[in-house]
């Protein structure tokens, strides 16, 4: 339609006699949910229209939609169907709100008083103007005006721009008088989505069983009844719009193991990953539920004990005569097929269990996971190790000044003693970021380049015994 005539009729489409649809003409369903408190909603309802000019109320959407980015369309037929203005009314119907909308409006007092003959009472009438709700309530009688309420008040109506719940009153226009399949699509907020991950160790610590679950909060003020349920896993760029979020949020006011269960469909999408569930799913107000994500058995898994040091041990004196240390566990599985697994990860939260020797299972740690696609490795730090520790102490230090074209030249010696009360020998990783160019001089134990800036020691300690790794490094910044 020409621009010039929407203008034409816009006066007439917003006069017309309005109707409503409510959940209860659903046919469809579909929400797909993002990260980031973000949802993309897809209603589809069957409504019977008027021919040429319409308004329709369209009831129970989500109290934090996103009205710019709602969209109607008829299925059924898309040639003769167009939308000419919509409102988003979330103005919601409350008692406060009814008195405040009558400001300078006439209501009715309805109260009791006592019958003459002093048995039972009788209701007494009057008519009287609301002049304010600013904290508290003032009411003009005829002959007087008092700043409470002195009974019950009836109101004659319910003003057209206050609603029972959140809802989009569109003005559009059909090209004919039958029922129609109309789709609402928008986004909204106040659903989210995060992945969380149980994983049960073997007692040998060599494999893991891993089970994902989707949580889904819904504290978007409305029902998803029988909805097909997408997640998008990925970082989704959206324009940040103040204005819009305002508005929103003035609409909100308001251990065992898993049994194995089925993978939910996943796919490509764009840069991202979507993630389908196999069935139709009920997303209730103010609701948080979980679906299974995925499960896996006996995942191939590898235990690292982990001593890191800091950069600036090389650069003075430090006269201490030995520094505890703690020693991080970590462990790490790669998300392959041939590990039993092989399926895009969402970002979440891994937590860890084991059992004791009674046979139950005892929470060892957790760690946050990025999104992890196939063939990567999945790395979680659960603490520090309790019967392996560490002690740190420098034991030479020389400043050999400026040397050439570099800075100032350092040279430094260090001593890492480590020990282990288990019963079975440990293998801990020494990480030590060294700045500048540098160069090994000496040490007790063979050490790689792992980076520009940091050397690895691989120090084997004997079960209920101790190791001690010593290096002296040259170090040029």
């Amino acid at each position: 339609m020409r621009p010039t005539l929407l203008l034409a009729v816009l006066p007439s489409l917003l006069a017309a006699q309005e109707s409503a649809t409510t959940l209860k003409d659903q046919k469809g369903l579909a929400v797909t949910i993002y990260n980031d408190n973000l949802a993309l909603v897809k209603d589809t309802r069957e409504v019977r229209l008027p021919k040429g000019e319409a308004r329709l109320a369209f009831q129970e959407v989500s109290a934090q939609i996103r009205p710019e980015t709602a969209l109607l369309r008829s299925l059924t037929a898309p040639k003769d169907f167009w939308v000419a203005e919509q409102n988003f009314d979330f103005d919601l119907l409350t008692p406060q709100k009814l008195l405040e909308k009558y400001v300078g409006e006439k209501v009715t007092v309805v109260r009791s008083v006592p019958n003459a003959e002093g048995a039972g009472s009788r209701e007494i009438r009057e008519e009287a103007t609301v002049l304010a709700t600013n904290n508290g309530t003032v009411l003009q009688f005829a002959d007087r005006i008092e700043t409470s309420i002195p009974g019950r008040l009836v109101f004659p109506k319910v003003p057209g721009n206050l609603r029972a719940r959140p809802t989009l009153v569109i003005s559009l226009n059909s090209g004919a008088e039958k029922a129609q399949q109309l789709e609402l699509s928008y986004l909204t907020g106040g659903l989210s989505w995060r992945a969380d991950y149980v994983a049960n160790l073997s007692p040998d610590e060599k494999a893991l069983d891993l089970s994902g679950w989707v949580t889904l909060t819904n504290q978007s003020g409305a029902a998803y009844p029988n909805a097909t349920l997408q997640l998008v896993a990925g970082d989704v760029n959206r324009a940040r719009d103040r204005r819009t979020e305002t508005v929103a949020y003035m609409a909100a006011g308001a251990m065992a193991k898993a049994a194995p269960a089925p993978k939910m469909a996943e796919e490509s999408l764009f840069e991202y990953h979507l993630y389908t569930l196999d069935r139709p799913t009920t997303l209730a107000v103010n609701q948080t539920k979980q679906v299974a994500l995925l499960s896996a058995g006996s995942v191939p898994v590898r235990k690292e004990y982990l001593l890191q040091g800091q950069g600036y041990y090389y650069s003075g004196s430090y006269g201490d005569l030995g520094e505890k240390q703690k020693v991080g566990v970590f462990v790490e599985f790669d998300n392959k097929e041939s590990s039993r697994l092989g399926m895009p990860l969402p970002k979440g939260i891994i937590r860890v269990y084991k059992r004791d020797s009674e046979g139950r299972a005892q929470f060892v740690g957790e760690d946050n996971v990025d999104h992890t696609p196939k063939n990567e490795l999945v790395r979680l730090k659960l603490g520090e190790a309790f019967d392996v520790t560490a002690k740190r102490k420098q034991t030479d230090y020389k400043s050999l000044g400026r040397q050439g074209k570099y800075g100032y030249v350092h040279e430094s010696a260090f001593e890492v003693e480590l020990k282990n009360a288990k019963k079975e020998p440990v293998t801990v990783n020494l990480l030590e970021p060294m700045p500048g160019d540098w160069e090994m001089l000496q040490s007790t134990h063979p050490h790689t380049k792992e980076a520009a800036g940091t050397a690895r020691f691989k120090v084997t300690v004997p079960a209920e015994g101790s190791a001690t790794l010593s290096y002296r490094v040259r170090v040029k910044w």
